[in-house]
């Protein structure tokens, strides 16, 4: 086969190829990012992202995908490892599927608040529970990105004051060992239940209740199907924004501090705006009729820390963690 050419097309093409080789190198090949997490886009944690993508964008190319909508909860870690994704938000509780020394950072009335949270992982002994994620998992943890203080909504019309006015109650808990043994601890019922499937749960009574923040009740509208939150503050909600060890490594230290320094912004950004919400979202709710109360908190907590004392995934926590952890 024969083919032709004018003087004129091949100008423009010597044209087109000559602009290209002037270009940059990261212009023409930078490293595309495929981030995943189950959050939706009307989260804080997404804008978190945006803001993320912005700081690395002269680096990488970015991708967001939100919603569950590239990978399923709980699946973003193995994609992670197998090279499917570059970059993810992890739960802990799907960290210690593989490290069961990670159980430790999934106790219910573990972490105070948000700054205890950050303190620790600035910590030494957070650097040792990071380490052990690029060691065992192929992972790199940049942070923790908090999204407030998980409480107890119900839709059935039950005053909760301590864990034994749980029983019974059908308390949606994500999949997974550690999050059942959370629900169970916490005196209900624990029943698995994909995030995007909790309203229609509540709205069917599949599920009497669910365990989140009020960002995330918000965001999702399961107010609409519940009429009570219980404050029972039981867990600090937090999961990891992480990145393949193969990508970080890749980068080289120089980018590396940008790639860091950048997440760090972003999280800070994240965790205030969830801090200032958190505090307007209640008489929000208040408002559109939901009863919302304290039960007593002292009694839950005893109850929830004595359970994972006594349990065997404490006997994998690294020695004397737990005291680094409350003297921080």
């Amino acid at each position: 086969m024969t083919f032709h050419t004018t003087r004129r097309r091949f100008m423009i093409g010597a044209g087109l190829a000559a602009t290209a080789t002037a270009l940059p190198a990261w212009a023409q090949d930078k490293p595309k990012l495929r981030f995943s997490a189950v959050f939706s886009e009307q989260d804080i944690r997404a804008e978190m992202m945006k803001m993320f993508a912005e700081a690395i964008a002269e680096d990488f190319t970015f991708e967001g995908y939100y919603g569950g909508n590239l990978f399923k909860q709980g699946t973003e870690l193995v994609a992670l490892q197998r090279g499917n994704l570059e970059m993810g938000n992890l739960a802990p509780q799907d960290i210690s599927k593989q490290i069961p020394a990670w159980s430790i950072l999934t106790a219910g009335y573990l972490f105070r608040d948000a700054a205890h949270l950050k303190a620790f992982f600035a910590s030494e002994a957070g650097a040792e529970m990071k380490k052990m994620t690029e060691d065992q998992l192929g992972v790199k943890v940049l942070g923790p990105t908090y999204f407030g203080v998980r409480q107890v909504g119900l839709k059935v019309d039950k005053e909760i004051k301590t864990p034994a006015d749980m029983a019974g109650i059908k308390l949606r808990m994500p999949g997974g060992d550690a999050w059942q043994f959370l629900g169970t601890a916490l005196g209900a019922n624990p029943t698995p239940m994909a995030y995007a499937e909790v309203y229609t749960g509540l709205q069917t009574g599949a599920i009497d209740g669910q365990d989140n923040p009020l960002p995330n009740v918000e965001n999702m509208k399961f107010y609409e199907v519940m009429s009570q939150i219980v404050l029972t503050s039981h867990l600090v909600g937090y999961d990891l924004l992480t990145v393949s060890k193969k990508v970080w490594d890749e980068m080289g230290a120089e980018k590396q501090a940008k790639f860091q320094e950048a997440a760090d912004k972003a999280i800070d950004f994240s965790t205030e705006k969830h801090l200032t919400r958190e505090k307007e979202l209640a008489e929000s709710f208040k408002a559109k009729g939901l009863k919302i109360y304290e039960p007593d908190v002292a009694a839950f907590r005893k109850h929830v820390q004595d359970q994972y004392l006594a349990s065997e995934q404490a006997k994998e926590w690294p020695a004397g963690m737990v005291d680094k952890i409350n003297a921080l």
